[in-house]
């Protein structure tokens, strides 16, 4: 009788490790897509500010360290003249070609802080062909480091609101200072794209 549990305590182990195995693929198969800044990031993402169209907002962007953390930090003066309103930073990117593509992100996160304001997140996709149409979301930067989690459900489309946002069909994703008059200064560290 001994050597029958013996058994069946084996087989039952063996069965527990393919049950573990099997659970932490599946966990690997949906880690979320990390980006945190580091001394390369630069050569990634530009700075863009309205007067590519006549507007007069002025800023800049540096890549700064705190320690161990490389972060992005978006500085400068919003001014809604001349129709402008607006100074970014913007990266392209695509999960169109990735083992992943995008297919059940359910949204961004990012470590951020800054001047207490609030900022955007604007996406473009490739179904987009018009200026001034993008996908859009807020968020807080207060004075100390936080996670903070947009997810793509709540992002809306500036030109066509019935449209819901499609994660495989990302092509450019940008931190903005945008929309009314003010002073800007938000940092971002990390950036990722959860499931």
């Amino acid at each position: 009788m001994f050597k029958n549990s013996l058994k069946i305590s084996k087989i039952s182990y063996f069965l527990f490790l393919i049950v573990i195995f099997t659970f932490n693929s599946k966990a690997i198969a949906v880690e979320d897509l990390s980006y945190p800044f580091n001394s390369d990031s630069g050569k990634y993402w530009q700075y863009i500010s309205d007067q590519v169209m006549g507007g007069v907002s002025v800023g800049k962007v540096t890549l700064e360290q705190d320690g161990e953390i490389f972060y992005a930090r978006l500085t400068g003066n919003v001014s809604t003249r001349n129709y402008g309103g607006v100074i970014q930073l913007r990266t392209g990117i695509s999960f169109a070609n990735s083992e992943k593509d995008g297919k059940n992100l359910q949204g961004v996160r990012l470590n951020v802080r800054g001047n207490g304001e609030t900022y955007d997140i604007h996406i473009l996709t490739n179904d987009m062909a018009y200026y001034g149409d993008f996908y859009s979301a807020t968020f807080q930067a207060d004075p100390n480091w936080k996670m903070i989690d947009l997810p793509f459900n709540k992002f809306e489309r500036k030109r066509y609101n019935s449209s819901k946002l499609d994660a495989k069909n990302i092509r450019s994703f940008a931190i903005a200072a945008y929309g009314r008059n003010f002073t800007s200064d938000v940092s971002v560290s990390t950036i990722e794209f959860y499931y």
